[in-house]
C-alpha cells in the first residue's frame, strides 16, 4: 500500500438485497487489511438477517437512531457516536426508527468480501423451500 487521497464519488451510492444503500468509500485489493463504507437505511426499514464469514465488522453510527440486533444481545436501540462490534460468523441486522435516514459506517477487518456475505433471514429460507 502506498499513501493515497480517495474522494467521494457522490453517485457511487448502490441499493443492497439486504435492504440498505452502501457507498464504498474504501475497499480495495491495494488494502485488503480494512473496508469502508458508509451505510444508509431508510426509515422505517429493517435489514435482513446476515452474517459475514472470516470477517470483524464494525458499526459506527453517523446520525439517525436505531435498533441493532447482533448475534445472542438483547436488541439495543443506537444513535450518533455509538460503535457497534459484530465477530465473524455473528448474525446481525438493524433497524430505522426514526423518520429521517440512519446512516453509519460499516468498517470490516479484513476488507469486506462479497464471498464473506451469508444472507441468514427467514424469509429467504422460505423463498428456497
Amino acid at each position: 500500500m502506498h499513501e493515497q487521497v480517495r474522494h467521494m464519488i457522490a453517485d457511487a451510492e448502490f441499493y443492497t438485497p439486504e435492504r440498505c444503500f452502501i457507498h464504498e468509500l474504501s475497499n480495495s485489493a491495494v488494502d485488503p487489511e480494512v473496508s469502508i463504507a458508509r451505510a444508509r437505511v431508510a426509515a422505517g426499514v429493517t435489514t435482513r438477517w446476515h452474517r459475514l464469514h472470516g470477517t470483524t465488522e464494525r458499526y459506527v453510527l453517523l446520525s439517525g437512531n436505531g435498533r441493532v440486533e447482533v448475534g445472542s444481545l438483547l436488541a439495543q436501540d443506537v444513535g450518533a457516536g455509538d460503535v457497534v462490534l459484530i465477530p465473524p460468523g455473528c448474525r446481525q441486522r438493524i433497524t430505522n426508527l426514526g423518520t429521517e435516514d440512519l446512516i453509519f459506517l460499516a468498517i470490516c477487518t479484513p476488507r469486506f468480501r462479497p464471498e464473506a456475505y451469508e444472507d441468514i433471514d427467514p424469509e429467504a429460507r422460505q423463498a428456497e423451500g
